[in-house]
């Protein structure tokens, strides 16, 4: 497929931060619909939102009928909105439930009815469970113990996963769904251990680290995270396949990550260790061979250089960041 066959876009959850950076991506020759409540809304940053072929409608994922409506005639859906974060599940969990599933649900029918040809759905690498080395498509699943917090996100991420895939085997909607891999960068603005780690040390505030701090991450820059949905949108052996993204080279613990990030930035923040919040996620790896085959994708951006540049966007908009959270997890 080529990419200008691809000429009206509905990105739903479009004003968040991965969104902001598909609109800088894919705005050139395209007409995009952003399709978003504004909660947290990244464009008020910016100046995406008054771009030529750029329009911003405020709704919710929940209102199947006005998201219906704006998908009418559009070529491509790439589905963005969702509850993340566990300090949101813990707050909201029945709202993080209903947003993930019906929302999933609401925007896959969406796309059925306009006549969408693909459909980007972003699912999670929670989605493997507590232990995750090297995990590659195939491997199982866990959905985890009934009630803990951290799995109710988990499932209800992994329940719109397998509904996009039965609306591609049913209705033969050219989906793809996308399990990112810990995604950071300029212009995150909610939840975040990097984002909220790099805060602190920018002012030499405490950085807290929740547990014993040896869980291991893999952390993969926003700008290859967009990189893989563009790969992603144009591809035909993408079509009704799941894949992981992220950098298997930019891994480190949590401890490891505050004491680079102070390094990096030459902090003096001081590190300490509190309890963990919920049930934690130890280890977290991807595999990405089927993307670089399919996909044609590999993550560029090295740890240290997005801190770098990442640190480089926080400073420019310092005062425009909504407060940091009490608490936070290590994602």
């Amino acid at each position: 497929m080529s990419k200008g066959a691809l000429k009206r876009i509905l990105i739903t959850g479009g004003a968040g931060f991965i969104g902001s950076k598909l609109i800088e991506r894919l705005s050139e020759g395209r007409e995009l619909i952003i399709f978003d409540n504004l909660s947290r809304n990244t464009l008020k940053t910016t100046q995406l939102a008054r771009l030529e072929g750029v329009s911003v409608i405020e709704g919710d994922i929940l209102d199947q009928g006005a998201l219906s409506e704006v998908a009418q005639g559009c070529d491509a859906l790439i589905h963005t909105a969702a509850i993340a974060g566990i300090n949101q599940t813990l707050i909201s969990p029945v709202n993080t439930m209903l947003v993930n599933m019906v929302g999933t649900a609401n925007a896959l029918e969406a796309a059925r009815q306009g006549g969408v040809r693909r459909f980007i759905d972003f699912s999670t690498s929670e989605v493997f469970g507590s232990q995750a080395f090297r995990v590659q498509e195939s491997s199982s699943t866990v959905t985890g113990a009934v009630g803990e917090a951290r799995w109710s996100y988990a499932v209800s991420k992994l329940a719109g996963e397998h509904l996009t895939h039965a609306y591609h085997k049913q209705y033969g909607i050219e989906t793809v769904t996308l399990r990112p891999f810990n995604v950071y960068g300029p212009g995150q603005m909610g939840e975040g251990a990097l984002s909220i780690f790099i805060r602190k040390a920018l002012r030499d505030e405490t950085i807290s680290v929740f547990g014993d701090g040896a869980q291991i991450r893999a952390w993969c820059y926003v700008d290859d995270m967009v990189e893989a949905v563009t790969c992603a949108l144009t591809s035909d052996e993408a079509i009704g396949e799941s894949f992981n993204i992220g950098n298997a080279r930019a891994v480190t613990t949590i401890y490891g990550l505050a004491q680079t990030v102070c390094r990096v930035l030459g902090s003096r923040s001081r590190i300490i260790f509190k309890p963990a919040l919920s049930a934690d996620i130890e280890l977290r790896i991807p595999n990405t061979e089927k993307a670089s085959e399919r996909l044609g994708f590999k993550a560029q951006v090295d740890l240290e250089e997005g801190i770098k540049r990442t640190a480089t966007w926080i400073e420019a908009h310092m005062g425009e960041l909504p407060p940091l959270p009490e608490m936070f997890n290590a994602d």
